[in-house]
């Protein structure tokens, strides 16, 4: 008498098989998908970067038009609003002075907005990047940023502003 176990068939209910290969095929293909746009970014830049180079080299030489630039206005022309902004009596007056001494028009001199500049700085109207920089230079002060903490009518028409800090 032959003893026969019950095998349980490959198509059956207990062995979802191909359910389980078609889905790490969909997820194997999503992967390579994944891995084919980022290869494509990671190498399209440079190869750009070098196909740019290898035109500019070929291209013959052009001549570019640079924008056309504002000459930087005269220090008779700018005036500059001298703020307080840290708290010391007399700070602004003396500053000021420094200002005056180096040929700009001195519009307001008075208090800040708000106190508390830790250090001084020259704010510029929109435009006017190129005089602040100059004057930040000529007082030796590290900073000149577009108004911050500063609205054009802080200015009181002046183009520019110097905030004293500490």
């Amino acid at each position: 008498m032959e003893l026969s176990l019950p095998h349980p068939s490959p198509s059956g209910p207990g062995h979802p098989w191909r359910t389980i290969a078609v889905v790490a095929s969909g997820v194997a293909a999503l992967e390579l998908l994944v891995l084919t746009i980022v290869g494509i970014a990671v190498l399209a830049k440079p190869m750009a970067k070098r196909a740019a180079v290898r035109e500019a080299q070929t291209a013959p030489a052009t001549k570019k038009s640079a924008a056309p630039t504002r000459p930087i206005l005269p220090r008779g022309a700018v005036s500059v609003t001298v703020l307080n902004g840290n708290g010391v009596s007399g700070a602004a007056a003396a500053e000021a002075s420094r200002v005056r001494a180096r040929g700009y028009k001195i519009g307001v001199v008075g208090n800040a907005p708000r106190g508390g500049y830790g250090r001084t700085i020259v704010m510029y109207r929109a435009g006017l990047n190129r005089e602040a920089s100059r004057l930040a230079h000529e007082l030796g002060i590290g900073i000149a940023s577009p108004l911050d903490g500063l609205r054009p009518r802080d200015l009181h028409g002046a183009k520019l502003a110097v905030v004293v800090g500490s």
